[in-house]
């Protein structure tokens, strides 16, 4: 098992950027895909990045070029960099770890984009 905790969001205006933070009880090394997801109220949860243990990264097309997922494997943090924050990155950021086939989720946290 894994627990996963969140930190960094908050209220921020378009354009500007933001840096999520995941905290993991377990060693990273251990775990294969870690990764940030993201529900908007009334929209099903989408995969926004994630991170594979040897480090390959993928995105979704809706934030290529704007947002940057790292991964520590000693420290046992993923962070996500957002940059050019848009009206529509409004969501809850959730982080996540997949380990021995199952999906462990943190408890969230909310992103607001506005003006």
């Amino acid at each position: 098992q894994v627990q996963l905790v969140e930190s960094g969001g908050g209220w921020v205006q378009p354009g500007e950027s933001l840096r999520l933070s995941c905290a993991a009880s377990r060693s990273l090394f251990s775990i294969d895909t870690m990764g940030w997801y993201r529900q908007a109220p009334g929209k099903q949860r989408e995969m926004v990045a994630i991170t594979k243990r040897w480090g390959s990264n993928i995105y979704a097309d809706s934030v290529k070029g704007r947002f940057i997922i790292s991964r520590d494997n000693v420290n046992n943090t993923v962070k996500l960099v957002m940059n050019s924050l848009k009206f529509e990155d409004t969501a809850v950021y959730l982080c996540s770890a997949e380990l021995a086939r199952t999906t462990y989720w943190g408890q969230g946290t909310q992103v607001t984009v506005s003006s």
